[in-house]
């Protein structure tokens, strides 16, 4: 889509890039964007003035309403008059020794309030259409991690039944070194592909600058040729080893010729090696991968005297950045309406959190793993909670909840409990069954609140009796409380039982005939 902007992340790594010392033409190449589009943020960034430290202070909001919500300013005149200039530019371009720098000088000599160099440069690459021609890939140490699953399935038989499970070859390749990592997974879905990618870090032993997949989709949800959309928790997997994505563009097979070759290579040295040896689970074929890529790893290049680990060693393994302090954790995500009550429903678990009051109505995205959730609005984080799986259960903070709603805090079974034994034991017993029965804690507590509430309304005596009696028909609410205090039920005496004996008759065998 024309004029779409770039990603938050991206557009922070541009501008971190450049006041790190990087060049324009750097950027470009490295994050796989138009140099159009880094000058574009360049431009408004030496405009603002921003330093290293005030960018890394900014929000992706902030940065986005710096960067991308700022209004472009139409120059139509001084346009045209550097359209008329371009033709003449093109035919001096072809002698010797000219360069685009003469050719502006020249302009500006000519137009003192013109275009400057780069807005100069911009205008002329769209009126040309001037195709960039293919470029040689050179690879630079630590610079950027390939991966790839390779087209040819390997297998697992089950001992049982001697059903075979196909199961995924991943492969992993350093640029400069060509140094490789390889194993079996059982499927190319996100969470095993993100548990491949970080095995392979872990084999190598620090993290590149970048990390370029294939358009696969635990990687990239939506592919494009200049701003592929990336899968959330891939990125947020990138976040934590603090590197890049750059998705491989589609149908330029030159972007992932380095990782295809490794899986070329790897079918005769591994698929051949394996391939008369029957494995029954994951592990054991996973054994016999890294034993078979050892060797390759270790065996020498051709015509030449080293081999890819060495060459990782001596040259690649120090310019990779450190390793995160902890693993990874898989994020799901979902988005949903703030509750009235304040609270937000996390299906997976079937559990309620409770997000500030501010927020009621109001669509927001939880980010959760296996030990938290992250609430988010819009892009800054809302409420965190310690992740709990108890079904149909809340999990509240006092802060969140709005001053009228805090005094709700601090009610507890024992609390209604203790009220229901200062009016009669019948009243407690009843109370605490109806705090067994209800799921929601919320729930059970307005229910007894109810209940116990009655007391100033119809007094003690007709309490204790509703309860006995809601009690012998074996219903726990407050509603049959109610109904029984409305309809006078509480008030009907019971008929004494007697012991009379039947009459006799003739129609009535008695006890002796069954005998």
């Amino acid at each position: 889509m024309a004029n779409k902007p770039i990603t938050m992340s991206k557009l922070r790594k541009v501008l971190q890039l450049y006041l790190n010392g990087k060049s324009k033409k750097f950027i470009s190449n490295y994050l796989n964007l138009s140099r159009n589009t880094v000058k574009k943020y360049l431009i408004e960034l030496n405009a603002l003035n921003l330093s290293i430290e005030q960018l890394n202070q900014l929000s992706d909001l902030e940065l986005e309403k710096l960067f991308i919500e700022k209004p472009a300013v139409g120059q139509s005149s001084r346009e045209m008059t550097l359209y008329k200039f371009f033709p003449y530019m093109e035919k001096e371009l072809k002698k010797t020794g000219v360069t685009r720098m003469i050719i502006w000088q020249e302009y500006i000599a000519k137009h003192p309030d013109g275009f400057r160099k780069t807005q100069f440069n911009i205008r002329y690459n769209k009126w040309s259409k001037k195709v960039n021609p293919s470029m040689r890939m050179t690879h630079k140490a630590g610079d950027k991690l390939y991966v790839d699953y390779a087209g040819k399935t390997l297998e697992i038989i089950n001992k049982e039944t001697g059903e075979v499970t196909p199961i995924q070859f991943f492969v992993a390749t350093l640029g400069s070194s060509q140094y490789t990592y390889a194993e079996a997974s059982m499927s190319q879905k996100r969470d095993d592909f993100i548990h491949s990618v970080e095995n392979a870090l872990h084999y190598f032993g620090g993290v590149p600058q970048a990390i370029v997949p294939d358009n696969l989709k635990a990687a990239v949800t939506k592919s494009n040729r200049y701003e592929p959309t990336l899968n959330e928790t891939f990125l947020d997997f990138a976040e934590h080893y603090q590197t890049t994505v750059l998705p491989a563009r589609v149908y330029k097979p030159k972007d992932k010729s380095l990782v295809e070759g490794a899986v070329r290579i790897l079918y005769t040295r591994i698929y051949s090696v394996i391939r008369d040896q029957v494995f029954y689970d994951l592990e054991s074929l996973n054994q016999a991968i890294f034993k078979a890529l050892e060797k390759h790893n270790t065996t020498n290049f051709s015509n030449r005297n080293y081999t890819r680990k060495m060459l990782f060693e001596e040259v690649e393994k120090k310019e990779l950045m450190p390793l995160a302090q902890t693993r990874y954790q898989i994020k799901n995500h979902a988005f949903v309406t703030v509750m009235q009550n304040g609270h937000v429903h996390l299906s997976a678990d079937k559990h309620y959190y409770s997000v500030p009051y501010q927020y009621i109505r109001k669509k927001v995205k939880i980010l959760y793993c296996s030990s938290q959730v992250d609430i988010y609005y819009k892009y800054n984080r809302i409420a965190l909670h310690k992740r709990d799986k108890a079904p149909y259960n809340y999990t509240t903070l006092t802060d969140h909840m709005a001053t009228a709603h805090r005094h709700m805090t601090e009610w507890t079974p024992q609390r209604f409990i203790n009220w229901g034994a200062d009016i009669d034991d019948s009243v407690k017993i009843y109370i605490t069954r109806v705090l067994e029965k209800k799921q929601h804690p919320e729930q059970a507590y307005k229910s007894c609140m109810g209940i116990l509430s009655m007391v100033r309304k119809v007094g003690r005596p007709r309490l204790i009796n509703a309860c006995r009696r809601a009690q012998e028909y074996g219903i726990y609410n407050y509603k049959i409380i109610q109904r029984i205090l409305d309809q006078n039920l509480d008030q009907i005496q019971d008929e004494p039982e007697t012991n009379e004996p039947l009459p006799k008759h003739q129609n009535i065998r008695g006890k002796n005939y069954y005998q």
